[in-house]
């Protein structure tokens, strides 16, 4: 597949995950108020995984997300020449859909970012008030088990067609796990998507939101390496 094709569906894609997961948070929460809660929210993130696995994956593998593309890459399961388009391509689609978001939800009277327009923080702006340490850890481990279970559930000896299910429903678990936490990255593209428009604090921490779920990404592909490459 060419590698123009492959980059048009990253961003597609990554714009569809941002709007839907994103949009979900920003739209529908209405935490804690009544609305779709943050139960909604992480499986509105798992749907949005899943549909564009199904829609994508056959012509750009669906990273949709840096930490999977370079996860991808560090289980020996990508090229390394095609890192640097796709981290690009899912950061600008991401970039599109949160100014689509921001145009949506600025229609709404009252409208406001200071309540983080869906961003990721740590210590007064994580929405449990964690401190650093324990976002950092919450977003290298959660990302490590998210590209392990990609990377499995898309292994060969593993049947055909299946994968996406396995893949939305993780996500869709880190975010219940998490989303007190971080209010869930895992996903770099995903956090520069909103945070460039709420500006200030948001994109002074945004640097823990690359930092760990590339750790993070990276250590779940060298644990796939390990656990599965000598039998393939």
């Amino acid at each position: 597949m060419p590698l123009s094709k492959r980059l048009a569906a990253e961003l597609i894609g990554t714009l569809w995950l941002v709007l839907g997961g994103c949009g979900s948070a920003v739209l529908a929460a209405a935490f804690p108020n009544l609305g779709i809660g943050f139960a909604g929210v992480a499986l509105a993130f798992g749907l949005t995984l899943l549909t564009m696995a199904f829609a994508i994956g056959g012509i750009s593998g669906c990273h949709i997300n840096p930490a999977v593309t370079v996860g991808l890459w560090a289980a020996r399961r990508f090229n390394g020449r095609d890192v640097i388009p796709y981290i690009v391509a899912q950061v600008v689609g991401g970039i599109i859909a949160g100014g689509v978001l921001y145009i949506i939800a600025s229609g709404q009277a009252g409208f406001t970012t200071a309540n983080g327009f869906a961003s990721n923080g740590y210590g007064e702006h994580s929405p449990g008030h964690f401190t650093l340490l324990a976002c950092a850890v919450c977003e290298v481990v959660m990302t490590l088990m998210f590209i392990f279970i990609i990377a499995a559930s898309t292994d060969k000896r593993v049947v055909a067609g299946f994968a996406p299910i396995p893949i939305g429903l993780s996500l869709t678990l880190i975010h219940l796990v998490s989303i007190p936490v971080t209010n869930t990255s895992v996903n770099p593209a995903r956090s520069t998507a909103v945070a460039i428009y709420v500006g200030g604090w948001a994109v002074a921490q945004l640097w823990l939101f690359w930092v760990a779920p590339i750790v993070g990404g990276a250590i779940g592909g060298t644990l796939y390496n390990m656990l599965f490459a000598s039998d393939a």
